[in-house]
């Protein structure tokens, strides 16, 4: 539904070790693009890991109408979190390498296209999840994803390249791991390469774990995936990128609003691709309509 505004404030919330590489001067392109007849802008730099959740928390309670993240995937995480069941919205202008809420979202991906959608504010709903305690709005993993987020945290080289060259290299020692998920009152108990929970279609780059993901449909959908050899591997590879997973018989997909897995052997797990730690206990709960944002989803 669009509404006209009139002034009201808009805080841009930058990462500037995010897409540095674009060649964008985001404070030129907000300065000159920016429809000011509508909005009051501010521009706030982050300093270090959390500062953009902070400066978002308190956006909102300053009565800020729309808080957006300049940057990749791990600054719209942050900024997200902070504007959690608030009455201010989220903006993105996407500046990472795998923007994946953005692509969900239907953003675009180059930033003056970007900030038009944030020009013309067209708010919605959308769900949002968390894994032991921490938010996520595009997906989370247990297992070989974890492993690979862990990997890529300590890499100086960043980029789709340098992700899958990771992939590559962990996915030869990597083993299956035993786990119990209890899930729509069901108990399954496997040992599965990934458990993947999805609220958004997609990690980012358009490999999409879940191409029938609704984020606004009240319900996680949960990719399961066991035992994965070289050639399952190149299929699944091929399902991400093209769409196709969800009808592979490598891949189990279920429904449902909260999910609990079990593992004796702790296990690598990740939120929006930010690697969180290792735990043996998961709890994984989907909230609807919890954050606000500006889109341009139908």
């Amino acid at each position: 539904m669009s509404q006209t505004l009139a002034r009201q404030k808009v805080c841009f919330i930058l990462n500037p070790k995010s897409g540095t590489r674009s060649g964008v001067d985001v404070p030129s392109l907000i300065e000159q693009g920016l429809d000011t007849q509508h909005w009051e802008p501010c521009l706030l730099k982050t300093e270090y890991a959390g500062h953009a959740t902070e400066l978002a928390r308190q956006a909102a309670e300053d009565g800020t109408r729309l808080v957006v993240a300049v940057g990749g995937d791990g600054t719209v995480n942050e900024v997200a979190r902070g504007l959690l069941h608030t009455n201010t919205a989220l903006g993105i202008l996407p500046k990472g390498s795998g923007n994946g809420l953005a692509r969900h979202l239907k953003i675009p991906l180059k930033l003056p296209q970007a900030l038009e959608l944030i020009n013309k504010a067209t708010f919605h709903h959308i769900d949002s999840c968390s894994i032991n305690s921490h938010p996520f709005f595009c997906t989370a993993g247990i297992g070989f994803d974890g492993l690979v987020s862990s990997a890529f945290a300590k890499s100086v080289k960043r980029g789709l390249a340098s992700y899958v060259q990771l992939i590559i290299k962990e996915f030869r020692t990597y083993l299956a791991q035993e786990a119990t998920i209890q899930i729509n009152d069901r108990e399954l108990s496997s040992e599965f390469f990934v458990i993947a929970f999805a609220n958004a279609s997609q990690y980012g780059n358009d490999a999409f774990i879940a191409p029938m993901a609704d984020i606004q449909d009240g319900l996680l959908d949960v990719c399961l995936i066991r035992h994965v050899g070289l050639t399952e591997a190149l299929q699944l590879g091929y399902g991400l990128m093209t769409k196709t997973i969800s009808t592979s018989s490598l891949a189990e997909f279920h429904t449902c609003a909260t999910v609990q897995v079990h593992s004796q052997i702790p296990q690598h797990f990740h939120a929006d691709g930010e690697y969180i730690g290792q735990a043996t206990q998961f709890e994984v709960t989907l909230f609807p309509k919890s954050l606000e944002i500006v889109a341009a989803l139908g």
